[in-house]
């Protein structure tokens, strides 16, 4: 279900100013995790049934949608989401379309895991939704086509039962399937509008890929890693210091509001499973008046360990990209950065290899779940 009902039916027509004035939103507390459809990991929409009015891959595009009252084209008004044409029945004698009629998509996930949230987002289809959505996952090896994942030999499984949405809201389900999953198909009842889709949860990787690499970014979130904890994310997710590839812009890292005290800020990580590191990058990218002055960085073994620095705190210049060789490998499941005093880093990076307990607990996990 929705986590208000209130958000069910329409929303008011748009009555001039900002669209966004009577949007309905909640906190959703699994938006903690990463959106495991963020294109920035390689997610996709990979087909859809229809999508005459609005293009499927406007459902993965970074930040909220748009709204142009006066943007029209050749097929109607344009939207910054996945819009199809309205379905009809069979005849005039049965003109409306039947209870099992429905338009779907295909997603892509970037990075395979466990699904813990999903936000289907209606922003501005105001009396153009879909009156249901529902949404079932799949996974499946390899890089399958929309054909492979249509076929009947693919297990789908309910993640969203087919559940009333409202219009010009952020629809939120809570997910409790304990299982892998790689792609999804979102269903819209009977058809209608969604602006966006984010998938929210916590990645597992291919344990084979891993130790064919060798070497590799243990905290990277594609490999697994996760942003657990921050001082302050007043500007921007901790979880964008993780995220692959070099930060593009400003707001594509971390920032902290500026400190007015004699404290410090920091980012608490879970790495991929336990690995020995040996080499570690700072990135302040895109950060030139507003970086971090120094870092420092530690680790942990297990929940209980104790924390041990394995790099002091270093002066950091803006917009350049920091690399460190450590002069001994470090064992760690857990990583900490401090920024002193305040300011933000784009990117940090740990590389090192599993070890032969991080490698067992990863293989244990990714077959737990199906993977």
């Amino acid at each position: 279900m929705t986590a208000i009902e209130s958000f069910t039916g329409d929303a008011n027509p748009y009555g001039g100013g900002d669209p966004y004035a009577d949007y309905r939103t909640a906190d959703f507390p699994f938006t903690r995790y990463a959106d495991l459809a963020d294109r920035r990991l390689g997610a996709a929409v990979v087909a859809a049934g229809d999508e005459f009015f609005a293009q499927r891959e406007n459902l993965l595009v970074p930040g909220p949608a748009e709204f142009d009252p006066e943007h029209f084209g050749h097929k109607g008004k344009v939207m910054d989401g996945w819009e199809t044409r309205r379905r009809r029945g069979a005849s005039a004698d049965h003109p409306w379309p039947t209870a099992e009629d429905h338009d779907w998509a295909l997603v892509r996930l970037g990075a395979p895991g466990v699904i813990r949230g999903i936000v289907v987002d209606t922003a501005h289809f105001r009396g153009n939704y879909p009156q249901a959505v529902s949404v079932e996952g799949a996974s499946v090896p390899g890089s399958p086509s929309a054909e492979e994942l249509l076929g009947d030999h693919v297990k789908w499984t309910t993640l969203v039962p087919r559940t009333p949405v409202g219009g010009h809201a952020a629809n939120g389900f809570s997910v409790s399937v304990e299982q892998r999953f790689t792609h999804l198909r979102v269903n819209q009842h009977p058809d209608g509008g969604i602006a966006r889709l984010r998938v929210h949860g916590e990645v597992v990787p291919d344990p084979e890929w891993l130790t064919v690499l060798g070497t590799f970014d243990v905290v990277a979130l594609e490999n697994g890693g996760r942003a657990e904890d921050a001082s302050n994310l007043f500007y921007s997710p901790a979880s964008n210091t993780i995220q692959p590839g070099r930060s593009r812009k400003m707001d594509d890292g971390w920032e902290t509001r500026r400190r007015r005290d004699r404290g410090n800020d920091w980012i608490r990580y879970r790495l991929a499973a336990q690995a020995r590191i040996r080499a570690l990058e700072i990135d302040t990218a895109y950060l030139k008046g507003n970086s971090a002055g120094w870092a420092s960085v530690s680790v942990k073994d297990g929940e209980s360990g104790e924390w041990t620095e394995i790099l002091p705190r270093t002066r950091l210049q803006p917009d350049t990209n920091h690399r460190f060789v450590l002069p001994a490998p470090v064992v760690g499941t857990h990583a900490r950065v401090d920024i002193y005093p305040d300011g933000g880093i784009s990117r940090l990076r740990l590389f090192g290899s599993l070890t032969e307990a991080g490698a067992a607990a990863l293989t244990a996990r990714h077959q737990e779940l199906g993977g």
